[in-house]
């Protein structure tokens, strides 16, 4: 699994004219599931996620977890996160996982940060989503469960 996290004031996402997520001070996550990605993944990634620290503590460093200041993720599913670019100019999308597998991953993800006791508001899985965000910072950490023993 493969997540942008980016720290943000406030983000939302809009389907078809009507917004169905927004969040104040916390994370926009980008998630992108991949073929071989499993539950496990997606518990490892939440978890990381959840305490990532990365929000500014008293002294003004980046010693602070979402869980910290009880801050909120917006989720939206992103499979263009493993694009493949390697060969000529139009990308490649075959690493992406089946859209059936990567919904329940991707809403696994989502039950697993709330587990964490982060709200998670979501995009719509497979919808062609607006999504708006005030990136604070900026800080923007890239995940990559690839990287990770799992």
């Amino acid at each position: 699994m493969r997540a942008v996290v980016q720290r943000v004031n406030e983000a939302s996402v809009t389907v078809e004219g009507r917004v169905v997520g927004r969040v104040g001070v916390g994370f926009l996550v980008l998630l992108g599931v991949t073929v071989g990605d499993t539950e496990a993944h997606a518990r490892l990634l939440a978890a990381k996620v959840a305490k990532l620290r990365v929000f500014k503590d008293d002294a003004g460093k980046m010693n602070r977890s979402l869980q910290d200041i009880k801050g909120s993720a917006l989720v939206v599913s992103q499979f263009t996160l493993y694009a493949d670019t390697a060969k000529g100019n139009r990308p490649s999308f075959i690493a992406a996982a089946p859209p059936e597998m990567a919904d329940e991953l991707y809403r696994l993800f989502c039950r697993e940060m709330e587990a964490q006791g982060i709200p998670v508001e979501k995009g719509v899985f497979g919808a062609d989503m607006k999504v708006a965000l005030v990136n604070d910072g900026p800080v923007t950490i890239c995940l990559d469960t690839d990287a990770w023993k799992v």
